[in-house]
């Protein structure tokens, strides 16, 4: 019996992670559980990506779709389903594919996090009248004085993201981004981390002409079918922050998905830098699918059994 092997895709977003985890869970016959936080929700397929059906050829994704805006998830809660999910189906396969950009899930899923401080009301004001008063640019040199790591991916431009990781460091004593069990060594599975990449200008390209065929599918009427849950988390992204200043009358449409294609991009780069600090990441570009399976296969031999 081959040991059970856990291979988990990430990379910049629009460089290709659903086609080649699609094409890794034909090759093994199984399935594909999501770590793309922003493809949980049901209402924004759009603008988040999200594979449609014709798209998923007949492979059983996992944490698409599954979510309305309202209800709230984290890398936590996600890990704690992701593991138990992933434990099913090896029951039937000794392969199971995960892919996503978001690092911090990923890294709940493989190193565990410890349990994150309830929010605390009264360093919730502070901050909230810290943002009103000053700025965005305020929570940003505070959080890059508690976790510069974690600024590297987070979207600094996210206001809420950035309270949250503030109270989290302050409350807790740790940073954000290091605070996980460290239990990879414990999981009874082998993982094999692949990373995909490209040239930035092939990438940004990509990038570019993703946001063109959003805009084509409808993201504008999208946005305006969830504008009312714009204070949700789930819809304070790229894409949707956008749309809403454009409702607003604050910039034109031609600006707003201008702003897209720009902030999209440097998503991209702030997880390329998020994955090239993980020394355990294997990078292929995407079209090396072949070689992506024989070095699953190759580290799946020398694996420690679990």
């Amino acid at each position: 019996m081959r040991k059970r092997l856990l291979i988990v895709i990430v990379g910049p977003t629009g460089v290709g992670k659903t086609a080649v985890a699609i094409k890794l869970a034909q090759h093994y016959g199984t399935e594909i559980v999501s770590a793309d936080s922003r493809q949980f929700y049901k209402e924004i397929p759009i603008g988040t990506a999200a594979p449609s059906l014709e798209e998923m050829q007949g492979v059983v994704h996992h944490f698409i779709g599954h979510l309305n805006v309202s209800e709230p998830m984290d890398a936590g809660k996600w890990a704690e389903q992701a593991e138990k999910t992933i434990e099913s189906i090896f029951q039937s396969n000794d392969t199971v594919i995960c892919a996503g950009g978001s690092g911090l899930y990923v890294n709940a899923l493989l190193g565990g996090m410890d349990d994150l401080p309830e929010r605390n009301d009264d360093l919730r004001k502070e901050l909230e009248d810290l943002f009103e008063k000053d700025g965005i640019a305020a929570l940003q040199d505070r959080l890059r004085i508690l976790d510069p790591e974690y600024c590297e991916i987070v979207d600094m431009n996210n206001h809420k993201r950035l309270i949250r990781a503030i109270e989290v460091c302050e409350l807790s004593g740790q940073k954000y981004s290091e605070l996980r069990k460290g239990k990879s060594a414990q999981l009874p599975y082998a993982v094999v981390t692949v990373g995909l990449n490209m040239e930035r200008e092939e990438l940004y390209r990509r990038i570019d002409a993703r946001v063109d065929i959003m805009i084509e599918q409808g993201l504008e009427q999208e946005a305006r079918a969830v504008i009312n849950y714009r204070d949700n988390n789930a819809l304070a992204t790229v894409g949707y922050r956008e749309m809403f200043s454009y409702f607003d009358g604050e910039i034109s449409r031609d600006r707003a998905i201008e702003l897209i294609k720009q902030h999209s991009r440097n998503y991209a780069k702030r997880q390329l830098t998020w994955w090239r600090r993980d020394g355990e990441v294997n990078w292929f570009h995407p079209s090396q699918v072949n070689e992506i399976i024989a070095r699953c296969e190759e580290l799946r031999n020398t694996a420690v059994n679990h």
